[in-house]
Order: structure tokens, then C-alpha cells, then sequence
């Protein structure tokens, strides 16, 4: 942190779009840490070259999401329902966030997100091999790694599927989030192939997310939209059999907050999919405590294999880790890695995480007044 940051409390901007539940929250939690409101950089002006940082600012980058005007500038498209485009909104997006790294480098602000880390987190190909090389356990995949494959359409996916022995995978947009264009697919023989998705096909070809889960049940349905979504980039893994809580599958959200994970929730759903928006549900954390316990594990070793996941992006304060537990809750693996995986309301911290009352937010702000308060001592005469 530079010197002039560190002459008195913080001061707070933030890149995101005016009016979003994300800035809304980190302001609440500003607010309520007793600092000024932090001044709002909109994404709408960040992408037009417009970055304009101040010395000695400490500026945080939010999700440009859930803004119809950003999505149509970043994809391309005008319907932000739209699945294609994920390539082109990941290279705008990627260009504009090395544009505020060097607003930040010139201005001698500091930034809690990388632009390195960013670029990463936002290709899974990547996330998947950086996590792979630091010792984080994740699902195999032929699309990441020294040797990994590239996938022109169904035809590369049903032959990396054959030649891998992996009859189940789930086959990602390399750019996407949310599960938009996630396909959960199974093949059992010839011709035998079926898969859940949110994706809508309409009769153009033109692919859709919806809220619904829906099952696919022949070759041609799943090739279709696989070969639609192949031109964006694709990433391939395992699909592994989750453990199940009262009859649900589940997995866990994880919040890392400078090194420390400091929230977790569990979600459940009857699809492979355990996205709340598409009708997961939060489970009962203590239950999982107690099955983590139960089959021989501890919750501690369980938010280690997080925070290592969490260290693999040095460069940024906060992420979202999708945890995936094995059948019987024996062992885990990561998923994903979220850079804006923090958008959980309500959800106060963990016990013994330093952010016991906290939301995730203030689990931020609470780590950046921390940061600062250690600066100035080690810089104390």
C-alpha cells in the first residue's frame, strides 16, 4: 500500500454499475464501518476509457452484471438472456480491467482485485490449471493442463468423453458464470445420450438461458447446442457424484476473504445444477459439519482445501469457492472460483473466521481497515 494510502482510514472507490444490489451492499457496508461513501466508478464509463483514479485510493471491481446496457456492450448481443457472445464479453471484459490496472499503477492506487487474477478466474480453463498446479484437488479435465484439448463441437466432446473413459461431464462455456450454458451430460453406449441444462434452443438456433432446468434426452438435441456454444470455448470435466442431503444433491459456496474462508452456505437441488437462481436450495450447514465428522473428516480441513484454492490468486481480497463433495462427504474438490462470489445477502460469518456478525461485505471492509491499520504500524517510525 502506497504511503499517501496510508495516512489515515482508507479511501474507497468502486468500478461497478450504479443502482446493482452488489454496489448497494458494499456501500451498507462502508457506511456502517464509519467511512465515506466509496465513490462510484460506473462500468458504463470504465468501458468507453473513462478511468479516473485518485492517489491513495483503495478501489474495489465489481461485477458488471445485472445491467442490460453493460451486458449488450460487453457481448454484443441486445437480449441479456442471450448465451452466446461469452468470448467477446470476456475479452472486453479483460481489456477494460487491465485499463483500470494501469489507471491504479499511474495514480498510485491500489486495487483488491488483479487483473491478472481476474483474467484467470474468468476462463475456467485456466482457473482449472492454475488450481491444478498449486495442489488443489479438482476434477479431471482433457481442456486444461500441458496436454490439454481443444474442442471445436460435440463431435470433439463425445470423442474426449470415449477416449478419457468419462461417461459423465460437465461440459462449461470457458467464460461463462451463473450456469449459463452449463450441460450436465451422460452417455451410456451409442446413441444413447441425455443432459440437463438451462439452455433454451429456439428454431434460429439461437441459445437462451431460462430459469428452469431442463432434461435432453437425444443425441441431436445435446450435439446442437453443444456445437452452438463451441465457438465461445469450451471446458470439460468429470462429473462427480455428489454427496446428498435429505435426499438432494449438494455442494457449498465458500467465501475467502484475505485468506481466510469467512462464510459458506449449502446448496441443494434435484438437478445437477445447484444454483439458487435455478431452484437450488440453502441446506443446513451444521448437518454437513456433521457428516464431514461422521465420515471421518473435520470442517477445518474442509476450508483449508478453499483457502489454498483462495492463495492460487494472490493478487485478489475476495472470492467465492464452489466446493464439490464427493458421495459420502470423504473428500472434495473445487469447481470453480468466483471472483464476484460474494453476492450472498444476510449470510453472517462463520464461527471462530474473525467475521462473526459480518456479512461478506463487511467481511471486506473489515479486512481492508485491517490491512491499513498494519501498514501504518509497520511503517511507524
Amino acid at each position: 500500500m502506497s504511503p499517501s494510502a496510508s495516512s489515515g482510514p482508507p479511501r474507497l472507490a468502486v468500478v461497478g454499475n450504479p443502482g446493482s444490489r452488489r454496489v448497494g451492499l458494499f456501500q451498507d457496508a462502508v457506511r456502517a464501518a464509519g467511512l465515506p461513501p466509496a465513490r462510484l466508478l460506473p462500468w458504463r464509463d470504465v468501458l468507453k476509457g473513462e478511468v479516473d483514479l485518485l492517489p491513495g485510493e483503495t478501489v474495489r471491481i465489481d461485477s458488471p452484471g445485472e445491467d442490460p446496457e453493460i451486458d449488450r456492450l460487453l457481448r454484443g448481443v441486445d437480449d441479456p438472456t442471450r448465451v452466446e457472445g461469452s468470448a467477446l464479453w470476456y475479452a472486453r471484459f479483460t481489456s477494460a480491467v487491465r485499463e483500470v490496472n494501469r489507471a491504479a499503477t499511474t495514480a498510485g492506487a491500489l486495487l483488491l482485485d488483479g487483473a491478472g487474477d481476474i483474467a484467470v478466474l474468468f476462463d475456467k480453463r485456466l482457473c482449472h490449471r492454475a488450481l491444478d498446479a498449486a495442489g488443489v484437488p479438482v476434477p479431471a479435465s482433457p481442456t486444461s493442463g500441458p496436454d490439454a484439448c481443444s474442442v471445436r463441437g460435440w463431435a470433439d466432446v463425445r470423442a474426449l468423453m470415449a477416449d478419457r473413459r468419462m461417461p459423465r461431464v460437465f461440459v462449461k462455456p470457458a467464460h461463462g458464470s451463473s450456469a449459463s450454458g452449463v450441460m450436465a451430460v451422460e452417455t451410456a453406449g451409442p446413441g444413447r445420450v441425455r443432459a440437463a441444462t438451462s439452455v433454451e434452443r429456439d428454431l434460429s438456433g439461437r441459445l437462451y438461458n431460462s430459469l428452469r432446468v431442463r432434461r435432453l434426452t437425444t443425441e441431436r438435441e445435446v450435439g446442437a447446442i453443444v456445437d452452438a456454444l463451441a465457438p465461445d470455448g469450451l471446458h470439460i470435466e468429470r462429473w462427480i457424484p455428489k454427496a446428498a442431503q435429505r435426499g438432494r444433491v449438494a455442494d457449498l459456496r465458500v467465501v475467502v476473504v484475505d485468506g481466510r474462508a469467512t462464510h459458506a452456505v449449502v446448496r441443494t437441488s434435484r438437478s445437477p445444477m445447484t444454483n439458487l437462481h435455478l431452484g437450488g436450495a440453502r441446506g443446513d450447514l451444521d448437518e454437513v459439519r456433521a457428516a464431514v465428522e461422521t465420515a471421518g473428516g473435520t470442517w477445518n480441513e474442509v476450508l483449508a482445501v478453499c483457502e489454498r484454492a483462495a492463495a492460487a490468486f494472490p493478487d485478489t481480497l475476495c472470492v467465492g469457492v464452489d466446493l464439490l463433495p464427493a458421495t459420502g462427504w470423504r473428500s472434495f474438490a473445487v469447481g470453480e472460483v468466483n471472483a464476484f462470489g460474494d453476492l450472498l445477502p444476510r449470510l453472517t460469518g462463520l464461527p471462530g473466521s474473525g467475521a462473526e456478525g459480518l456479512d461478506t461485505y463487511a467481511a471486506q471492509v473489515a479486512a481492508v481497515l485491517n490491512r491499513a491499520r498494519n501498514h501504518r504500524v509497520s511503517t511507524t517510525p
